[in-house]
């Protein structure tokens, strides 16, 4: 009897998933970036498109200025434009979700504020990817910004560069921000 309890025992200790292992691919890049906590990076635009020209003559500054077990709230700020925040959400078990948060220079927030998704593929540590919700598609539609209702956005974080990205047919925007040379937090 004891080397079968031993046994089991032993199948056990193999098959219990660790702390590290259970973690998923949502968790470990939630984590990553709360690990950037309190730091400020500068970024450029990577894609081609002529309508972003005016984010290309900035300075893009994002800073991960606060983070806790379920929330990360990201500035970007564009030029001496500082109305956009990213809000990114643990909404489950190995789901995040992705807001803008745009704020007038009074603070009052913007009629088009708190658009995004959520993510409903694995993804990974290192890219995660937010298709438009229903919530955003409706204030999409109220506001005459339909073209809008099939965005997806998506968020990469490497050694080096953390990217930004909005998609949709006939529209690229990314934007990429050195990691390894961090910036005074304003």
């Amino acid at each position: 009897m004891k080397p079968i309890m031993a046994l089991c025992a032993i199948a056990w200790l193999v098959a219990a998933p660790t702390a590290a292992s259970a973690q998923t691919a949502a968790d470990r890049f939630f984590e990553q970036l709360a690990g950037l906590c309190g730091q400020s990076f500068t970024g450029q635009v990577v894609t081609g498109d002529p309508i972003d020209d005016s984010f290309r003559k900035a300075e893009l500054v994002m800073t991960v200025a606060a983070c806790d077990a379920r929330e990360i709230r990201i500035p970007f700020r564009v030029g001496e434009d500082r109305s956009r925040t990213w809000v990114i959400t643990r909404v489950g078990e190995g789901r995040l979700r992705l807001k803008h948060d745009h704020r007038h220079a009074d603070g009052v927030e913007d009629e088009l504020s708190r658009y995004g998704g959520g993510t409903v593929e694995v993804g990974s540590a290192t890219l995660q990817s937010f298709p438009v919700d229903a919530e955003s598609r409706a204030l999409f539609t109220r506001l005459d910004r339909a073209v809008s209702n099939t965005n997806v956005w998506s968020l990469g974080l490497g050694a080096e560069a953390f990217t930004y990205q909005l998609a949709r047919p006939g529209r690229l925007f990314r934007v990429s921000f050195d990691l390894t040379r961090p910036r005074p937090a304003p």
